[in-house]
């Protein structure tokens, strides 16, 4: 829902990452990423976190978002360390960001 609040769009994105988390590609950032788009977010509104750790291993822990309106964002968090799909409505950051830390380009 474009004109939609991010509590009201909360549904789909959790949906969205719920439906990558049940496929081989779960670990993989850029499906969250490509699969949002394909829902309908809006790429230029996203953050992803890296795949991999700075030794190459698998991430423990993947994040992603849409900046969504003026203040907020939908957040989902996936990995070995949450078990599950986690998804929140939170604040935004400084500069319009919604993940702190280190985000990878989403240039594909």
């Amino acid at each position: 829902m474009p004109d939609g609040t991010a509590d009201e769009n909360l549904p789909v994105f959790t949906s969205t990452a719920e439906a990558v988390w049940a496929t081989e590609q779960r670990g993989s950032g850029r499906a969250y990423i490509d699969a949002l788009i394909a829902a309908g977010f809006d790429r230029a509104s996203m953050q992803v976190t890296q795949d991999q750790s700075t030794v190459g291993n698998p991430a423990e822990s993947l994040q992603f978002s849409v900046r969504w309106g003026e203040d907020e964002c939908l957040v989902g968090q996936v990995g070995p360390s949450t078990g599950q799909v986690v998804t929140a409505v939170m604040p935004q950051l400084a500069e319009g960001r919604c993940l702190i830390g280190t985000t990878r380009p989403i240039d594909w």
